[in-house]
């Protein structure tokens, strides 16, 4: 029996998002925790697994690129439109948001399958607001103010890096983005590795590899599989930050909606993380300590889905799945979320913005 075409794509989403969780979970794969091991005690281990991550869906997703398959081109990361605007107001909201949660979207998911009980109402909160900031209430907010700010980027046929040098200098877009890619990656590849203790970590290079080739698998499937000439399928890859809202309407109105890729992808990672867990043996429940925590998760949660979709998607969705199309989005959007992630760790510690992370002092 043939299965209908969002079927697939939601099948397809559903093992990516399966590899994505179990090696999130295996390997505690969280781009906050890198963050705030970077900022706070100059660890990059954690930064480097991301890294790598990046590295490999890049390299891969440039190949298919320039070898003119996966509809690389017609993703909404490469629109010829950047929103500049969103990218670092949505960015900050993330990242401070990110910092009061405590992890990334990805990490709330994994959470998740996990058995933390917290991460129930943190899906539900960021979920809701994420969906609601796309096509509800505060999206009036979002497209008066933010979507405005905008460069035009239609005379160099999008907004890749490779479309933009490939304007400049008369070569393909293609085979500049898959020369940029292939230099940008090995240069990354060789930062990792240059670390012993990274080289030595198994699970950290395992994770990163896992977790590249889950997102340059997520343009394959729905460029490649989700080419239909009568109903193409969005090409995208694993984002989270719209997907779970999405998933929510979808089992709110299951009989009226249709499954997609990242609904699959959002299960598959819960999935994956409690396939993870409950093999180890550490499948536990966990709750609010008191109700300062559960205020200040509350409040994150929801500037996370808010400006996640200004942003056009979070740590994964920009920060892996955007920089790997070469989108000049990504690290604009990236560079914001870090920025709002120090900000809040920095809150967080001393109880200033302005404060020395080292005090270490509770607000």
């Amino acid at each position: 029996m043939e299965l209908e075409l969002p079927i697939l794509m939601a099948l397809c989403g559903f093992a990516l998002g399966t590899v994505a969780g179990l090696a999130a979970r295996g390997a505690d794969f969280c781009t906050y925790r890198a963050i705030e091991d970077w900022f706070l005690v100059g660890d990059t281990a954690r930064l480097r697994t991301w890294a790598l991550a990046v590295a490999v869906a890049m390299i891969a997703v440039q190949a298919m690129f320039a070898a003119d398959i996966a509809r690389i081109g017609e993703s909404f990361y490469l629109a010829p439109s950047l929103g500049w605007g969103g990218a670092i107001a949505g960015g900050l909201l993330f990242g401070w948001g990110m910092a009061m949660v405590g992890t990334c979207g990805f990490g709330i998911l994994v959470r998740l399958g996990s058995g933390d009980m917290r991460a129930v109402l943190m899906v539900l909160v960021m979920g809701l607001s994420a969906y609601m900031a796309a096509r509800g209430l505060t999206a009036l907010a979002r497209v008066n103010l933010l979507e405005p700010l905008r460069l035009d980027l239609g005379g160099a046929g999008g907004q890749g890096l490779g479309h933009v040098i490939g304007a400049a200098t008369g070569l393909s877009p293609g085979g500049t983005g898959l020369f940029l890619g292939l230099a940008i990656g090995a240069a990354l590849i060789l930062w990792c590795l240059s670390d012993r203790r990274f080289r030595q970590s198994g699970y950290g290079v395992a994770s990163g590899l896992a977790v590249g080739v889950a997102v340059a698998g997520g343009f394959a499937a729905t460029g490649i599989l989700g080419n239909d000439d009568f109903d193409p399928q969005r090409v995208e890859s694993l984002t989270y930050v719209l997907p779970p809202g999405e998933t929510i309407m979808y089992l709110l109105t299951f009989t009226g909606a249709e499954i997609t890729f990242g609904i699959g992808a959002t299960l598959g990672t819960v999935f994956g993380a409690f396939l993870t867990t409950s093999t180890r043996m550490n499948f536990r429940f966990e709750a609010y300590d008191d109700a300062r925590e559960m205020r200040r998760h509350v409040v994150g949660a929801f500037l996370m889905g808010f400006g996640g979709v200004a942003a056009l998607g979070c740590t994964v969705g920009q920060g892996v799945s955007a920089m790997s199309t070469l989108s000049l989005g990504a690290p604009l959007a990236m560079a914001s979320i870090v920025a709002g992630s120090v900000l809040g760790i920095r809150y967080l510690t001393t109880g200033s913005l302005l404060g020395s992370a080292e005090q270490g002092r509770e607000p």
